[in-house]
């Protein structure tokens, strides 16, 4: 029989562990490329042969997945799946059009096909969007973890930048590691919290060498999602956070409501800073779309150095990328918590922006009176650095999970805003876990 000719779409993540999980070594498909989008600097590359498998001693093409229309036609191609995060229902169905128009099949895959069972036990932390309060949640649920006695392995989300035959199995334990790997801004911002805690992380390209290792040294794997992406694992505990700051979007995105519809535990997040009226909202989604989901409300307590520097000052707010750009956030912790601390202006930072970074401001134009952390490589570091120095601030406040000062060097000063995890009454997620471990 003729091999089913298949493309996926995704975003250096989900896409690759689809291959890995299920195409790779499949005498049944052949895999003539690969597109992406979200992440700059990806398409032009290739999945390596090394990576690949021997089916693919060429290894297999990326392409912008605006040449999609064209792919299906030059590679006369028989299916395309769909394989990233964040996205509106909309959005896929768009892209579900386009392709059906260009004669393909489009899929869609899910847990039977792509999740890796381990032997040990498995406790998810996913999202229904980006910036819920997954990188929070998932340190408070360490702590727990640890509190039992047990050695957890922290396995993030895939966010494989540089050389992919080289960040096959990362394991991060120290700040050394960080740089041995060459981490971008968006890596770090998810490894060093957990490291700071003393915590070991784990990520790279194929999840189930990662898998196998983390076992290893781990009584309890905890994962640790990106974007709102389903778990990669088969969980023995799936909890999902629910932003009350953007009511509706826990069944408007994809694949958030597939986490809201599947978890075992929702956490209605950032209660102290959200209208009660959107809090009731989610509330009443997360019973209707999930009635058997145990509900924990959770506030999301700002913590700033040196407060009083704030005051009546014009200050930059920098905040987590992703969070402000495909998560749709006009705003994040830094914005609150400059406001609370009566900054005099919050400084719009479009007119002193330089190269990918204007790009940005172009591309996403809610955004204004911040700044995201765009730092997927060396020169987008560089171009944010000059933008931030570029500014008139007289205070750099910085929103972003982890101290930018440590990979760049701010003329200005600047404060910390720090971010956790607080269960509001009774602790409940303590005892939960305790039934499942």
């Amino acid at each position: 029989m003729k091999a089913t000719r298949v493309i996926i779409m995704g975003a250096a993540g989900r896409d690759f562990h689809n291959f890995n999980s299920y195409f790779r070594d499949n005498p049944a498909y052949e895999v003539v490329a690969f597109t992406a989008t979200q992440i700059p600097d990806i398409e032009g590359r290739q999945y390596p042969p090394g990576l690949a498998g021997k089916q693919y001693p060429q290894g297999i093409p990326i392409y912008a997945e605006a040449e999609l229309p064209e792919l299906i036609k030059k590679y006369d191609v028989d299916q395309v799946i769909f394989a990233y995060s964040d996205v509106s229902h909309e959005y896929v169905m768009h892209q579900a059009s386009l392709v059906m128009a260009a004669g393909a099949d489009f899929r869609l895959m899910g847990p039977k096909t792509t999740m890796l069972k381990s032997k040990r036990k498995v406790v998810a932390v996913t999202a229904v969007r980006t910036g819920s309060g997954k990188s929070q949640t998932t340190r408070y649920v360490a702590e727990l973890i640890t509190a039992t006695g047990k050695k957890v392995a922290i396995i993030r989300h895939p966010m494989p930048y540089g050389n992919l035959e080289e960040q096959l199995c990362m394991r991060f334990a120290s700040y050394e590691d960080l740089d041995k790997f060459k981490c971008t801004i968006e890596e770090r911002e998810e490894f060093e919290p957990h490291i700071d805690n003393g915590m070991v992380v784990y990520a790279g390209v194929d999840y189930e060498v990662i898998l196998r290792q983390a076992e290893e040294e781990a009584d309890v794997i905890l994962w640790d999602g990106g974007n709102n992406d389903i778990p990669f694992y088969a969980s023995d505990l799936h909890i999902v956070v629910v932003d009350p700051h953007r009511p509706g979007h826990e069944t408007s995105y994809h694949p958030g409501e597939t986490n809201l519809r599947m978890a075992d535990i929702a956490i209605i997040n950032k209660i102290d800073s959200a209208d009660p009226a959107r809090v009731e909202a989610v509330k009443e989604a997360i019973i209707k779309n999930n009635p058997l989901a145990k509900i924990i409300m959770a506030n999301s307590p700002i913590t700033v150095e040196n407060p009083d520097s704030v005051k009546g000052k014009k200050v930059l707010v920098v905040e987590d990328g992703p969070t402000l750009t495909h998560g749709e956030m006009a705003y994040g912790a830094g914005v609150i918590a400059a406001e609370k601390l009566g900054a005099g202006e919050l400084i719009d930072p479009r007119p002193y922006a330089l190269g990918s970074i204007k790009g940005t401001f172009a591309k996403y134009g809610h955004l204004s009176r911040l700044l995201p952390a765009m730092g997927y490589g060396k020169t987008q570091i560089e171009e944010l650095e000059q933008t931030i120095n570029n500014s008139p601030a007289e205070v750099v406040v910085i929103g972003t999970p982890i101290d930018l000062r440590r990979v760049m060097s701010i003329d200005k000063p600047a404060v910390r805003v720090r971010y956790d995890l607080e269960e509001i009454g009774h602790p409940q997620l303590a005892e939960l876990l305790a039934k499942v471990l």
